[in-house]
């Protein structure tokens, strides 16, 4: 009994050959899944680490606040000139005779600026962006089960409303529910058989 013992431990036991001997020819699923999976956290984790919000104070925000205004600024100023130009024309055009005396590498120097500052802003957005991505895909277990818990208890769903083995409440969903309103609206529309 003992040496049979040792040769079924041998072989199927914590030093098993068979599993050890077919390891080398095919991956272990179970191992490579869950390799797969603590890559797959270790990456979510990277990615929250990376575009975890920070707590900002007052002179951040006050900054944030300062940085949403040359936009509309730009915006609305570009609408101003051509309400100016409409209202008064001479105005207008004295101010357009100023900047054309602007020589050229100032203007390349305000597009540079202006390039840089849109830049920056689209380079923080992308950034916000991807943050709300990360915290949108880190919620979608969360949905993908209340979907499903809505799913079971949607009325499309097959055999929601089946009574089981509750006479009652079949007899009573299936009978017609008594409402005096509507009787009595039924009987003022029956015309009336009066014999002259």
């Amino acid at each position: 009994m003992g040496l049979i013992d040792r040769l079924f431990g041998l072989v199927f036991g914590s030093g098993n050959v068979v599993r050890e001997t077919a390891e080398v020819f095919r991956e272990n699923a179970e191992k490579s899944a869950q390799r797969g999976a603590d890559l797959r956290a270790a990456a979510m984790g990277q990615f929250g680490a990376e575009f975890a919000v920070e707590r900002k104070g007052r002179f951040d925000r006050f900054v944030d606040g300062l940085n949403r205004l040359p936009r509309p600024g730009l915006a609305f100023g570009t609408l101003a000139l051509f309400i100016a130009a409409m209202v008064d024309p001479i105005w207008f055009a004295a101010r357009m005779t100023g900047l054309a005396l602007v020589p050229e590498p100032l203007w390349w120097l305000l597009g540079a600026i202006v390039s840089f500052y849109f830049g920056a802003r689209h380079q923080l957005k992308g950034h916000e962006f991807h943050r709300s991505i990360v915290t949108t895909l880190a919620r979608v277990p969360e949905v993908i089960e209340t979907q499903a818990q809505l799913a079971e208890i949607s009325d499309r769903s097959p055999g929601v409303a089946d009574t089981g083995h509750d006479a009652p409440t079949t007899l009573s969903a299936l009978s017609p529910l008594r409402n005096a309103a509507i009787e009595q609206w039924l009987a003022q529309r029956r015309p009336t058989s009066s014999s002259p």
